[in-house]
């Protein structure tokens, strides 16, 4: 009888570890994932500070360039694009169309000194630049953070826990090739 105990109690304990076990690598999954999203949740807020600038942008270069209507309309699409944009795809792609319209917009300025010295313009051209940069460090974190998760959920045993639970892949936010530049909003030349 004292046998039977001995060995009930040691299975027990096997099941207990395993059970621990499982759920230890199921939290930690789901750490994670809740990383991953905290990380897309702050490339959100600098895509849309970023969308914010823009109008308040656009509204001092009009003033200065009235005949330059085409890149003024890009800059508008490409941030309504950016605002509406679901997922981390269209995201990344809406944010390489605003670049785009921005790097655009950057060569024409070039042609007119009075709004490059212009107070108003200096400070939006500041504050665009550190949003750039912003959104940088936040699609870095992003990507750091899918990358550790990804990994994760491919690794043994994980990989079986992931697969039973439903952790999928996430996806990177990459910019598109010949758009990796951050727009150039140097006026100081």
């Amino acid at each position: 009888m004292k046998k039977s105990y001995i060995i009930l109690g040691v299975v027990i304990v096997i099941i207990l570890a395993i059970i621990l076990f499982f759920v230890g690598k199921y939290n930690n999954l789901v750490t994670l994932e809740e990383n991953v999203d905290n990380k897309y949740a702050d490339i959100d807020v600098q895509l849309e500070r970023r969308a914010d600038l823009i109008p308040n942008l656009v509204n001092t270069v009009k003033g200065y360039m009235s005949h330059e209507e085409n890149i003024i309309e890009q800059i508008t699409t490409a941030r309504e694009n950016l605002v509406n944009a679901k997922g981390i795809e269209e995201k990344a792609t809406a944010n390489s169309e605003l670049s785009k319209a921005l790097n655009n917009l950057m060569v024409i300025v070039e042609n007119y000194p009075d709004l490059k010295a212009s107070a108003n313009f200096i400070n939006l051209q500041d504050e665009l630049a550190g949003t750039e940069n912003r959104i940088s460090t936040a699609r870095r974190d992003y990507n750091n953070a899918v990358k550790e998760y990804n990994a994760t959920i491919k690794k043994i045993p994980t990989n079986i826990i992931a697969s039973m639970s439903g952790f999928e892949e996430k996806v990177y936010f990459e910019a598109e090739e010949a758009k990796t530049e951050v727009p150039n909003v140097n006026f100081n030349n």
